[in-house]
Protein backbone atom coordinates (compact mmCIF):
# COMPACT_ATOMS: atom_id res chain seq x y z
CA UNK A 1 0.00 0.00 0.00
CA UNK A 2 0.92 3.63 0.06
CA UNK A 3 -0.75 4.92 3.23
CA UNK A 4 -1.85 8.15 3.61
CA UNK A 5 -3.08 10.65 6.55
CA UNK A 6 -6.91 9.97 5.68
CA UNK A 7 -8.10 7.08 7.48
CA UNK A 8 -10.85 6.73 5.39
CA UNK A 9 -9.20 6.73 1.94
CA UNK A 10 -6.67 4.09 3.15
CA UNK A 11 -9.29 1.78 4.71
CA UNK A 12 -10.79 2.23 0.97
CA UNK A 13 -7.50 1.36 -0.76
CA UNK A 14 -7.44 -1.67 1.81
CA UNK A 15 -10.72 -3.00 0.99
CA UNK A 16 -9.92 -2.74 -2.74
CA UNK A 17 -6.96 -4.51 -2.68
CA UNK A 18 -8.36 -7.42 -0.55
CA UNK A 19 -11.13 -8.37 -2.44
CA UNK A 20 -8.70 -8.25 -5.59
CA UNK A 21 -6.28 -10.22 -3.43
CA UNK A 22 -9.21 -12.46 -2.29
CA UNK A 23 -10.60 -12.90 -5.72
CA UNK A 24 -7.79 -14.25 -7.11
CA UNK A 25 -7.87 -16.99 -4.45
CA UNK A 26 -5.96 -16.10 -1.31
CA UNK A 27 -7.28 -17.25 2.05
CA UNK A 28 -5.00 -15.26 4.10
CA UNK A 29 -4.54 -11.84 3.24
CA UNK A 30 -1.82 -9.68 5.14
CA UNK A 31 -1.86 -5.55 4.47
CA UNK A 32 1.61 -3.81 5.87
CA UNK A 33 2.28 -1.97 8.84
CA UNK A 34 0.31 1.26 9.17
CA UNK A 35 -2.16 0.42 7.04
CA UNK A 36 -4.94 2.82 8.76
CA UNK A 37 -2.37 6.36 8.89
CA UNK A 38 1.41 7.29 8.28
CA UNK A 39 1.14 10.37 9.54
CA UNK A 40 4.47 11.85 10.87
CA UNK A 41 3.05 14.78 13.05
CA UNK A 42 2.12 13.64 16.61
CA UNK A 43 -0.90 16.30 17.18
CA UNK A 44 -2.15 15.74 13.84
CA UNK A 45 -2.24 11.57 14.17
CA UNK A 46 -2.99 12.00 17.42
CA UNK A 47 -6.24 13.85 16.85
CA UNK A 48 -7.17 11.53 14.21
CA UNK A 49 -6.63 7.78 16.04
CA UNK A 50 -8.99 5.93 17.96
CA UNK A 51 -9.05 3.28 21.05
CA UNK A 52 -9.34 -0.48 19.56
CA UNK A 53 -12.45 -0.44 19.92
CA UNK A 54 -13.97 2.62 18.03
CA UNK A 55 -11.06 2.27 14.86
CA UNK A 56 -12.34 2.42 11.86
CA UNK A 57 -9.73 0.08 10.28
CA UNK A 58 -10.29 -2.96 12.61
CA UNK A 59 -14.21 -2.22 12.25
CA UNK A 60 -14.32 -2.61 8.70
CA UNK A 61 -11.61 -5.56 8.67
CA UNK A 62 -13.83 -7.85 10.88
CA UNK A 63 -16.55 -7.12 8.11
CA UNK A 64 -14.46 -7.21 5.42
CA UNK A 65 -12.96 -10.69 6.53
CA UNK A 66 -16.23 -12.51 7.54
CA UNK A 67 -17.73 -11.64 4.26
CA UNK A 68 -14.97 -12.78 2.20
CA UNK A 69 -14.07 -15.71 4.32
CA UNK A 70 -10.38 -15.49 4.86
CA UNK A 71 -8.22 -14.52 7.57
CA UNK A 72 -7.13 -10.73 7.26
CA UNK A 73 -4.24 -9.72 8.84
CA UNK A 74 -3.90 -5.95 9.57
CA UNK A 75 -0.28 -5.56 9.61
CA UNK A 76 -0.73 -2.58 11.99
CA UNK A 77 -2.19 0.45 12.56
CA UNK A 78 -2.30 3.14 15.13
CA UNK A 79 -4.24 3.07 17.93
CA UNK A 80 -4.95 5.40 20.75
CA UNK A 81 -4.12 3.63 24.60
CA UNK A 82 -3.37 6.93 26.68
CA UNK A 83 -3.43 10.59 26.35
CA UNK A 84 0.42 10.47 25.50
CA UNK A 85 0.93 7.28 23.52
CA UNK A 86 -0.12 5.11 20.69
CA UNK A 87 0.37 1.26 19.85
CA UNK A 88 1.67 0.79 16.83
CA UNK A 89 -0.95 -2.74 16.71
CA UNK A 90 -1.45 -5.32 14.16
CA UNK A 91 -4.68 -7.91 14.37
CA UNK A 92 -5.80 -10.97 12.69
CA UNK A 93 -9.17 -11.49 11.82
CA UNK A 94 -10.89 -15.03 11.28
CA UNK A 95 -12.90 -15.66 8.26
CA UNK A 96 -15.85 -15.60 10.98
CA UNK A 97 -15.28 -11.88 11.09
CA UNK A 98 -13.37 -12.00 14.63
CA UNK A 99 -10.12 -10.73 16.11
CA UNK A 100 -8.10 -13.97 17.08
CA UNK A 101 -5.12 -12.01 18.11
CA UNK A 102 -3.39 -8.38 18.34
CA UNK A 103 0.34 -7.68 18.32
CA UNK A 104 1.93 -4.53 19.39
CA UNK A 105 5.23 -4.16 17.87
CA UNK A 106 7.64 -4.44 20.39
CA UNK A 107 11.23 -2.94 18.94
CA UNK A 108 10.50 0.73 18.42
CA UNK A 109 12.64 2.46 15.77
CA UNK A 110 15.06 5.24 17.28
CA UNK A 111 17.60 5.74 14.49
CA UNK A 112 19.86 8.24 13.30
CA UNK A 113 20.48 7.52 9.83
CA UNK A 114 22.42 9.54 6.92
CA UNK A 115 20.95 12.20 5.08
CA UNK A 116 19.68 13.55 8.60
CA UNK A 117 16.62 11.29 8.79
CA UNK A 118 15.81 10.41 12.11
CA UNK A 119 13.26 8.67 13.50
CA UNK A 120 11.89 8.23 17.27
CA UNK A 121 9.25 5.98 17.63
CA UNK A 122 9.03 5.72 21.49
CA UNK A 123 8.18 9.44 21.76
CA UNK A 124 4.93 8.25 20.30
CA UNK A 125 4.41 4.51 20.57
CA UNK A 126 4.03 2.69 23.66
CA UNK A 127 6.13 -0.66 22.86
CA UNK A 128 4.61 -4.04 22.79
CA UNK A 129 5.73 -6.53 25.61
CA UNK A 130 4.45 -9.78 24.35
CA UNK A 131 4.97 -11.71 21.17
CA UNK A 132 2.00 -13.50 19.72
CA UNK A 133 1.86 -17.01 17.88
CA UNK A 134 -1.69 -17.80 16.58
CA UNK A 135 -2.39 -21.70 15.69
CA UNK A 136 -5.32 -21.36 13.37
CA UNK A 137 -5.51 -25.49 12.69
CA UNK A 138 -4.43 -25.02 9.92
CA UNK A 139 -1.30 -23.26 10.14
CA UNK A 140 1.01 -21.59 13.11
CA UNK A 141 2.05 -17.71 12.34
CA UNK A 142 4.05 -15.58 14.45
CA UNK A 143 3.31 -12.08 14.50
CA UNK A 144 6.10 -8.73 14.22
CA UNK A 145 5.99 -5.62 13.13
CA UNK A 146 8.86 -3.67 10.56
CA UNK A 147 12.17 -3.09 12.54
CA UNK A 148 11.22 -5.88 15.07
CA UNK A 149 13.00 -8.07 11.74
CA UNK A 150 16.23 -6.81 12.77
CA UNK A 151 16.12 -8.85 16.63
CA UNK A 152 16.28 -12.52 15.42
CA UNK A 153 15.79 -13.99 18.73
CA UNK A 154 11.56 -12.96 18.70
CA UNK A 155 11.51 -14.80 15.35
CA UNK A 156 13.73 -17.96 16.88
CA UNK A 157 11.19 -18.45 19.53
CA UNK A 158 8.65 -18.41 17.22
CA UNK A 159 10.34 -20.91 15.06
CA UNK A 160 10.97 -23.60 18.13
CA UNK A 161 7.34 -22.90 19.19
CA UNK A 162 6.04 -24.45 16.18
CA UNK A 163 5.45 -21.47 13.77
CA UNK A 164 5.44 -22.36 10.18
CA UNK A 165 4.87 -18.94 9.23
CA UNK A 166 6.52 -15.85 10.57
CA UNK A 167 4.87 -12.29 9.80
CA UNK A 168 7.08 -9.05 8.73
CA UNK A 169 4.27 -6.19 7.82
CA UNK A 170 6.50 -3.03 7.24
CA UNK A 171 6.99 0.29 6.39
CA UNK A 172 10.82 -0.01 5.70
CA UNK A 173 12.14 3.44 4.68
CA UNK A 174 13.62 3.66 1.21
CA UNK A 175 17.46 4.34 2.37
CA UNK A 176 17.54 1.17 5.07
CA UNK A 177 15.13 -0.91 2.19
CA UNK A 178 17.67 -0.43 -0.49
CA UNK A 179 20.13 -1.88 1.68
CA UNK A 180 18.79 -3.96 4.10
CA UNK A 181 15.10 -5.43 3.28
CA UNK A 182 15.72 -8.42 0.87
CA UNK A 183 19.02 -10.02 3.35
CA UNK A 184 16.62 -9.18 6.57
CA UNK A 185 13.69 -11.62 5.30
CA UNK A 186 15.74 -14.07 3.77
CA UNK A 187 17.89 -14.91 6.58
CA UNK A 188 14.95 -15.36 9.15
CA UNK A 189 13.42 -17.62 6.74
CA UNK A 190 16.70 -19.37 6.40
CA UNK A 191 17.56 -19.10 10.37
CA UNK A 192 14.11 -20.26 11.46
CA UNK A 193 12.73 -23.00 8.19
CA UNK A 194 10.13 -21.05 7.72
CA UNK A 195 8.02 -19.30 5.32
CA UNK A 196 8.44 -14.94 6.08
CA UNK A 197 5.60 -13.06 4.61
CA UNK A 198 6.08 -9.32 4.02
CA UNK A 199 3.67 -6.84 2.96
CA UNK A 200 5.07 -3.39 3.01
CA UNK A 201 4.24 0.34 2.47
CA UNK A 202 5.90 1.65 -0.82
CA UNK A 203 6.61 5.17 -2.41
CA UNK A 204 6.19 8.93 -1.66
CA UNK A 205 3.49 9.49 1.14
CA UNK A 206 1.34 12.49 2.24
CA UNK A 207 3.61 12.84 5.01
CA UNK A 208 6.90 13.52 3.79
CA UNK A 209 7.53 10.00 4.18
CA UNK A 210 9.39 7.45 1.66
CA UNK A 211 9.07 3.48 2.10
CA UNK A 212 10.90 0.70 -0.24
CA UNK A 213 8.17 -0.93 -0.73
CA UNK A 214 9.08 -5.12 -2.16
CA UNK A 215 6.50 -6.58 -0.40
CA UNK A 216 8.01 -9.91 0.07
CA UNK A 217 7.11 -14.14 0.70
CA UNK A 218 10.02 -16.42 1.06
CA UNK A 219 10.21 -20.52 1.37
CA UNK A 220 11.92 -21.97 3.84
CA UNK A 221 14.90 -22.41 1.98
CA UNK A 222 15.43 -18.55 1.67
CA UNK A 223 13.95 -18.26 -1.57
CA UNK A 224 11.41 -15.53 -2.70
CA UNK A 225 8.73 -16.86 -3.99
CA UNK A 226 6.66 -13.38 -4.39
CA UNK A 227 7.40 -10.12 -4.41
CA UNK A 228 6.05 -6.81 -5.63
CA UNK A 229 9.36 -5.64 -7.26
CA UNK A 230 8.31 -1.97 -7.46
CA UNK A 231 7.06 0.72 -4.51
CA UNK A 232 3.73 0.97 -6.56
CA UNK A 233 0.56 -0.57 -4.63
CA UNK A 234 -0.81 -4.04 -5.47
CA UNK A 235 -1.33 -7.47 -4.19
CA UNK A 236 0.48 -10.58 -4.89
CA UNK A 237 -0.94 -14.30 -4.37
CA UNK A 238 1.56 -17.38 -3.48
CA UNK A 239 0.49 -21.15 -2.11
CA UNK A 240 2.89 -21.85 0.57
CA UNK A 241 3.04 -25.50 0.83
CA UNK A 242 3.91 -26.16 4.81
CA UNK A 243 5.45 -29.48 3.73
CA UNK A 244 8.20 -27.23 2.99
CA UNK A 245 9.22 -26.25 6.57
CA UNK A 246 9.59 -29.83 7.91
CA UNK A 247 11.34 -30.44 4.72
CA UNK A 248 14.01 -27.42 5.51
CA UNK A 249 14.11 -27.92 9.31
CA UNK A 250 14.61 -31.57 8.41
CA UNK A 251 17.57 -31.00 5.71
CA UNK A 252 19.46 -28.27 8.56
CA UNK A 253 18.07 -29.06 12.07
CA UNK A 254 19.69 -26.13 13.68
CA UNK A 255 16.46 -25.56 16.03
CA UNK A 256 17.11 -28.98 17.38
CA UNK A 257 21.17 -28.71 17.42
CA UNK A 258 20.66 -24.84 19.21
CA UNK A 259 22.92 -25.17 22.60
CA UNK A 260 22.66 -23.15 25.84
CA UNK A 261 26.39 -21.40 26.15
CA UNK A 262 28.26 -19.16 28.69
CA UNK A 263 30.47 -15.92 27.01
CA UNK A 264 33.85 -15.17 28.72
CA UNK A 265 35.19 -11.62 27.79
CA UNK A 266 39.08 -11.65 27.87
CA UNK A 267 40.96 -8.75 28.31
CA UNK A 268 44.26 -9.47 27.16
CA UNK A 269 45.62 -6.22 28.94
CA UNK A 270 44.91 -7.99 32.75
CA UNK A 271 46.84 -11.68 31.03
CA UNK A 272 49.85 -9.57 30.35
CA UNK A 273 50.12 -7.55 32.98
CA UNK A 274 49.56 -11.11 35.75
CA UNK A 275 51.46 -12.84 33.91
CA UNK A 276 49.01 -15.30 33.41
CA UNK A 277 48.97 -17.99 30.35
CA UNK A 278 45.71 -19.41 29.08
Amino acid sequence: MRSGTSIGDNVEAMDNLVRQAAADGADYVQTPEMTGIVQRKRKALFEQIFVEAEDPLFMHAAKLSAELGIWLHIGSTAVLVSDELAANRGALFSPAGKCVATYDKIHMFDVDLDGGETWRESKVYQPGTVGRIVDTGEFKLGMTVCYDLRFPQLYRHYAKAGAQILTCPAAFTRQTGRAHWHTLLKARAIENGAFVVAAAQGGDHHDGRETFGHSLIVNPWGEIIAEISNEEPGYMVAELNLEEVSKARGKVPNLANEREFAVEEIDVRQVIVSGEVA
